[in-house]
């Protein structure tokens, strides 16, 4: 039985497929958010280029998904 972040990601969450892994991952920081709002810090989160990297990967993603050849 994996007992560290490292065993457990290589072990189970590795394997899982992307949208499992991004399930469990808001699992975990709603969890986190709910337990104590203090263990957030605020150094931590997003500025406006982590947006814009993860508004411009999802973009490339969304376009991989829907080529210009399909009418949408």
């Amino acid at each position: 039985m994996p007992t560290t972040a490292i065993e457990i990601y290589t072990q189970i969450v590795s394997t899982l497929s992307p949208n499992e892994r991004l399930r469990l991952a808001t699992l975990i920081l709603n969890d986190l958010v709910q337990q104590n709002e203090s263990v957030i810090n605020q150094s931590d989160t997003w500025t406006q280029q982590d947006q814009l990297d993860v508004t411009t990967f999802s973009l490339q993603y969304a376009a991989t998904l829907f080529p210009d050849s399909e009418e949408m």
